[in-house]
Formats: structure tokens, sequence, C-alpha cells
């Protein structure tokens, strides 16, 4: 079998994915042929680009693939591979993901896999059958091939870590918009991202958007939908600018509020060096393969705090932390309580008092601390590798061509 793969050199999972084509062979022992097709993403360019499309069609029909892939949807590439009825097969690890609302997504040729199953489940109950549910994965042999020595240990040993964006070091439209509206519209945000920032499992953002509110923050953003896309303001408000905004103050008050009890570290994009909260120690940005996996691996308790767009996925930060062998102390997530068994994989909090709890117990507890990071660790290495993924895509692909 033979797999064009786009080759997305700055998508994290990259080079992991790569690494599981490779090692891929079927019930007789042969491996996959890939053709690794270099592509500069360009979110301007990815829906529309003649001369792409004209070289890619070029490619297509002189390497004939089986199939196509890419992490993330590439409305570009569907189109291209729908003229000649080639399988594209696009993971998507990314949400919000405005390409998804793009009309090719209907596209026969298409297996868009994605890994948030409220995602999926709402594109399906919108007659969307070009799409499934694949939840994330983690790299075990690259991860367990890292062995830290004494003076890693010195550097990355800690008592709790967060690696992640803050993302104040972005443009932030809700800041930009706010002061433009009502004074009405904005007590009903400002209230309604209070209310969100209480509850896990459940986001009610986007249904709970009232029409003139969606027109004043129109006036106010002078953001329009894509022509050639299906996306509805109030999804464009809710995951791009609100659940942002609900992320940014979810971070920054909880990482304050450990801070102020326990010794936290931080790995950020340089350009928060400026928060650092009592007890908060910034470490600056992370290396994603030289550095990360050492700072899962030697933190006593690695926090997970979603990006609130992610409704109900394991984002992939989550599945190096458990690949890793490192335990992992998570807001709740449906599909983390899916494929893990709370107290047993990994352990997550459901309000700011049973944070500080649950930090207190497991940094005292080592033992039980440590059965479930290797819990979580095994499980992994059975069911969510990207080697398993491979051949469930595969699979899936094969199913297709039937």
């Amino acid at each position: 079998m033979k797999v064009l793969y786009i080759n997305i050199t700055t998508f994290f999972a990259n080079r992991d994915m790569l690494d599981a084509l490779e090692h891929y062979r079927d019930g007789s022992g042969n491996p996959l042929e890939i053709i690794r097709y270099p592509y500069v993403y360009d979110e301007k360019k990815a829906r529309n680009d003649p001369e792409f499309e004209a070289e890619f069609l070029t490619a297509l029909r002189k390497e004939t693939p089986d199939f196509v892939f890419s992490f993330n949807f590439l409305p570009v590439i569907s189109k291209v591979c729908k003229i000649d009825g080639v399988c594209y097969v696009s993971w998507i690890y990314d949400n919000p993901e405005i390409f998804l609302y793009s009309y090719q997504v209907i596209n026969p040729c298409n297996l868009v896999l994605m890994f948030d199953s409220k995602q999926y489940e709402t594109f399906r109950k919108g007659g969307i059958n070009t799409v499934e549910y694949l939840p994330l994965a983690a790299s075990v042999r690259r991860l367990d091939a890292l062995i830290p020595d004494d003076t890693i240990r010195s550097k990355f040993e800690a008592p709790i870590s967060f690696v992640g964006s803050l993302y104040t070091e972005r443009q932030q439209y809700y800041e930009q918009i706010v002061p433009r509206l009502s004074d009405y519209h904005r007590g009903y945000l400002e209230g309604l991202i209070k209310a969100q920032l209480q509850v896990y499992g459940d986001n009610f953002i986007e249904e709970s958007l009232p029409k003139d509110l969606v027109e004043d923050m129109q006036k106010a953003s002078n953001l329009y939908p894509y022509p050639d896309s299906a996306e509805t303001l109030e999804y464009l408000f809710a995951n791009y600018i609100i659940n942002r905004q609900i992320t940014i103050i979810e971070r920054n008050e909880l990482l304050t509020l450990i801070g102020e009890h326990f010794p936290v570290r931080l790995y950020t994009y340089k350009q928060n060096g400026a928060f650092h909260p009592a007890g908060v120690t910034n470490m600056g940005p992370a290396d994603y393969f030289e550095e990360m996996p050492y700072i899962f691996k030697l933190s006593k308790i690695n926090l997970n705090i979603t990006l609130r767009s992610i409704q109900n996925a394991i984002p992939l930060r989550g599945y190096d932390i458990l690949g890793a062998g490192g335990f992992l102390l998570s807001n709740y997530q449906i599909d983390l309580a899916r494929h893990f068994v709370p107290g047993e994989d990994f352990v997550y909090f459901e309000d700011r008092d049973d944070l500080l709890n649950k930090i207190e117990y497991y940094l005292s507890h080592e033992d039980e601390r440590s059965a479930i990071a290797h819990n979580a660790h095994e499980k992994i290495t059975r069911e969510h590798t990207f080697d398993v993924r491979v051949e469930q895509i595969i699979e899936m692909v094969k199913d297709r061509m039937k």
C-alpha cells in the first residue's frame, strides 16, 4: 500500500506519525510505501491555491497513492483528491479548526478523523458522513528511549509543572472587542464567562449567545465567516474569542492559586515572561522533543488545563504526559474518562478546592502516584500509540476501498 504523506514539519505530531508509518507492516510483513510531499502550511492558501493545486494533481497522478494523509483538514488537498477520487485522510488535532467548516469537507474522497468526540457527534448529527472519531496518541517508542541522567534530573525534577500557552502572547481579540460593546452585553459576557469557569465536561458558550449580542460583536469586530464555509458567527465568537478568554483567565488564576500553596514550574512562550506570581517559577519555553518529555517524567504532578474550545477531547499534552510515564492531574474531559480510568490511570479535579486537595494528597503519596502513572503508561503502550493509530487508519482506508 502506498501513502502520499503531506509533510508539514511545523506540526508537533508530524515526526511521530512518520515514524509509525515507517514501522508499519501488514499481515504479510510488507511495509508501506511512503511518498513524502513537502507542504508549507499557510492559512491564507489552504482554501484556494491554483498553482499548488495544479502541481499537486500532477504529483497525485504520477505517484498514484492508495491514500493521501495530512494532519488537520486542508481544503486544497481535498479539492484535488476529489478530481481523481483518491482517498484523503486528515487527522484533526486542533480545536477550533476553522477549515472543517469548508464546503470541501463533504467531498466523498474524505476520511476526516476527529480527535474531539463532541465535534464528531456534532458533524454526524448534521449529516456529514465523511467524519470518524479517532483520539490522538503518544510515541511510547520515542518517549521510552529518553532516559534522564543526573544532569537532566537536576534540571527538570519538580513537584508540579505545567507546560502550555497562556494565550496572552497572542492577539487579544476579546480585549479589543469588549470595550466596543454595550454595557448590557459586556455584563452578559462577564457573567457567561464566570458561569462557564465553574463547569467542566460541558461547554455552553456557543448556545448561550443571543442574536443581538452576536450582532453587536460582529459590528465591534467586523468578523465574517468565509464565503465558502459553513461556520456560524456563534461558532466563531464562542471558540476563537470567548473560550480563549476563559482559558486565559483560568490558567492565570489556577496557576496563581497553586503557587500560593505549592511551588510550581511554568513552561510557556517567552512572550509570557512577565507572568511570575508568587510560588510560580516561569521557566520560559520547553522544546517539544528535547525537553518536554523529561519535564513530564521528572515532575511529581503534571497539570493539564485544557483549552476550553477542546470540549471532550484529550489534548496532545495529555497523551504526551501519560506516554512519558508521568502523573497527570487534569480538569475533567469526557474523552479522558472514556479511554482511561479516573483514580487508576489519571486524576481529575472538580473545582479549585479539589485541585488543591488532590495536589496535597498526591505529593505526599508517592506509591499511589507512581502506580497511577505506571498504569497509564501501560495502557498507552497497548492501546494509544501512533503505531496503533496507523493500524486503525489503514483498516479504515481498506474499508473505504471495498
